[in-house]
Parts: C-alpha cells; structure tokens; sequence
C-alpha cells in the first residue's frame, strides 16, 4: 500500500483516529491516538513516545523519545472500534533503528532467511479462555453450564459463547484473516481459532491484533477474554502452538520431502531447522514461555478431563503431542509457546535456532513416537530425553548460557529480556501464598 491508496482508504472507510501501535517487550500492545489529519507524521516523524515509561526498552526519564513509525503494509480497520484503523509501527531513536524493538529484531532474523532466499512461514493457533469474575472476586468459565470433564469439542460449550466468537472472528474476517475452524478446547472456558498461516513477521503483527481484538470484545460483553497460560490448576492450560515452514521462489515448501525414510514428509532442511530448535530448547523456553505461570503448563500430569496436552520433553514425533515438535508432515509444529510470549521475540528466536541447525547441520536424532509421559525417569535418561526447564528461574539461566541468541536477536534485547525475568523470579519466590499459609502456619 502506498500513501495514496492509504489516505483513500481511511476517506472510504470515514477513519478519524489511526492507532500507531507497537508492543513492549513483553509483546503487550502500545498506543497512541492519531486524528487522521496528522496521518502522515506517523510515517514520517513518527508517533513519539517516553521510552522510560514502557517496559523492557532500556532507557530512563533522560532519554532521547522513541518514535514509532508506521508500516503501511499494515494498515487496517479496528472493526470494534467504529472509526478507527491501526498501523503497525517500527522504532526509531535518534533516527535510527532500535535495537529494543522486537519486531525490528524478528525482521532481522526475516531478512537473515531472506538472504538466502528463503521465506519463513508461521502458522499461529492462538488458544485462549473466555472468564468471569464471581461476586467473591474468583474467576470461573464464562458459561455457568461448561462444567464437563472432557468438554473439548463439545457443541454445547462452542454455541453458548458464540456471540463473543462470532464477533470475534467477524473482526478478524473484516481486516484480511482467513478464519477457517473455531474449536472449544480441553478446558473448560477454552477456545481456539484458526486462519491460514503467513510470512512471520505477518503472523507476529496479526496475534497481536488478535488478543487486542480478543480482549476488547470480550470486555464490552461484560467477560474477560485471558491469554495467561493456566488461570485454573486443574484444567488444562492454553498453548500458542506455532507451525513452521520454508519456502522460496521456485520449490515451494523447502520442509516438504515425499522421500523421507521416517515418514514424516521432512526434508533435510526441515530435520537440520528442527535440530536447532531442539539443541537451543532449554534457552528457547525463557522466550516461548516467558511468565512465572508458563511453568504451570508445561510439566508432567493429568487435568481434570485426564488429559494434558502440553509438551515437556526436548524431543519431536509424529503426530505425538507430547514432543516439543510435532511433525504434521512436511511441516514442524513447535507446541513449546503459550499465549503470553510477545510472537515478534518468539518467532525471532525460533528462527534463529533454527536457522543455525540449518548452518551446523544439526541431527535432531530419531522421532519418538511414543507417549512420553509414560516413561519412568530411568527410561528418559537410557533414551537421553531432555525434560524441558521446569521454572521461569532455570529457563532465564539456560538462556543466559547460550551465546546463539546474544549474538542474533541482540545483546541489548535479550540482556534486558534476562533482568526483567530474572527480577520477576526473584518476586515470585519471596511471594507468600495462601497455599503456604494453610500448610504452615500452625504446622509446627
């Protein structure tokens, strides 16, 4: 899109405010409003903003203002919001590109791919839990009636929440996603929605959208629309499952071989792409799952439906879900991300382990196709099963021992990534909970 095409869209669409958007470190969205009449000085100047005050951007009240300049690529409607539209924006500080954008950093990793002509493909399957809050203050599925113990898939669940889903997916239609399934999940109170994949840097800007869309909707019908991995101890908790894939200009997908002795339609690129992911797993975790209750999630155990779908072990399998990576022929399915990671770091980091297994021709080794959960410790070690870091604090560390993410996604980034989760750690151990409280205060 150009700017003529843009200023004639916002006149059809009678556009009076653009929200120049972008996210903090954590990946929550940041704006400002813009009446349409000052449209170009966003993608010019840009929309200015006091660093200091956002999170995880490395400066401090005497800093130069961090300017967002807007893409027009992603320019579009915010269709709850009558009279609005958003454009995605880069940063800029003292005219230059800041090295604490994330999305400036995945489209570093973007063009690392492209240099070699490579597109980078992602599939997002954003999964999400649709709340109220009860008198006593506690939460509780939105629908007093979603009570059953394997409600996935059930009908009753999908058609009582279809106002908010519909509403939702008929935002998402209206700005360009191809919405094609909408699916009550293993929880209770859970959802997932799908739409076609794209190029990543797309896919980062449009989940973004997502849980904008997703959480305002929900609000203006009195219910709380959370992206938080495990609100409920018993229940299953919520994944951001990323599907990846190569392409370029010629073959098509680059992952795909119809050869593959192991059946999994991989390509030799796809088991070197999957054996970086695999080899950086445990510094990958911090970035994928980046919050305290990220560990709820990812451990060994049953929900109350009897099931858990959440990955615990560094391996990949067929259609085995409880792999890190799945293979869903000629593509990987990397199941580790949940709904609270920011998808610009998560899908950098992605694409920087995977493209050094491309670089080192990393072995992944054989597929485990079999229920890891059932294995005995003793089994894992015979096998060298890796489990995945099991609290906030061992993943910050295992990133902070891997050079690979330093040296790509920026020191900057990732020193400032590893203080803040290091101090949220730290906050969360010295925390005293009503668990604590009911075990030992007349105990001893």
């Amino acid at each position: 899109m150009n700017l003529k095409q843009a200023q004639k869209f916002l006149k059809d669409n009678q556009v009076r405010y653009v929200l120049a958007q972008f996210v903090d470190i954590h990946g929550v969205a940041k704006t400002k409003s813009v009446p349409v009449s000052h449209f170009e000085d966003i993608l010019t100047a840009g929309a200015g903003f006091a660093g200091f005050a956002v999170w995880g951007f490395g400066m401090g009240p005497h800093s130069a203002d961090y300017l967002a300049v807007g893409d027009l690529d992603t320019l579009s409607l915010v269709p709850w919001q009558p009279g609005y539209a958003r454009i995605v924006c880069d940063g800029r500080v003292s005219g230059k590109p800041y090295p604490y954008d994330s999305r400036l950093v995945l489209k570093n990793q973007v063009a690392a791919a492209a240099a070699k002509g490579w597109t980078v493909n992602v599939g997002i399957e954003p999964e999400f839990m649709l709340l109220k809050k009860l008198a006593d203050g506690s939460i509780a599925p939105a629908d007093d009636g979603d009570t059953l113990e394997k409600p996935c898939y059930d009908y009753k669940g999908l058609s009582r929440n279809r106002v908010m889903l519909e509403r939702l997916v008929e935002a998402l239609q209206a700005t360009g996603f191809d919405v094609y399934q909408i699916d009550h999940e293993d929880a209770n109170g859970q959802f997932e929605i799908n739409y076609t994949y794209s190029d990543a840097l797309n896919a980062a800007d449009r989940y973004v959208f997502f849980r904008m869309a997703a959480g305002e909707i929900a609000k203006e019908l009195g219910l709380i629309c959370t992206f938080m991995p495990k609100p409920f101890r018993n229940r299953t908790g919520s994944g951001m499952h990323m599907h990846l894939s190569m392409s370029d200009a010629t073959t098509g997908n680059l992952f795909h071989d119809a050869k593959d002795k192991q059946g999994l339609g991989l390509s030799k690129m796809a088991y070197h792409f999957l054996g970086g992911l695999l080899a950086h797993a445990p510094a990958l975790t911090a970035l994928l799952a980046p919050s305290v209750n990220s560990y709820k999630r990812l451990v060994v155990g049953e929900a109350l439906s009897g099931a858990t779908w959440a990955p615990a072990y560094i391996t990949y399998g067929d259609n085995n879900r409880t792999s890190m990576v799945r293979i869903p022929y000629g593509r990987l399915e990397c199941r580790l991300p949940d709904p609270s990671c920011n998808p610009y770091l998560a899908s950098a980091a992605v694409i920087a382990a995977g493209l050094d297994g491309i670089n080192r021709k990393l072995d992944p080794g054989p597929a485990q196709n079999l229920n890891l959960y059932e294995l005995s410790p003793a089994e894992l070690i015979t096998k060298g099963i890796k489990v995945l870091p099991q609290n906030l604090g061992e993943a910050v560390d295992a990133l902070a021992a891997d050079p690979l993410f330093a040296e790509t996604l920026g020191s900057e980034i990732i020193g400032e990534f590893i203080k803040l989760k290091r101090m949220e750690w730290v906050e969360y151990s010295r925390h005293v909970s009503d668990w604590e409280v009911g075990r030992y205060l007349e105990f001893f």
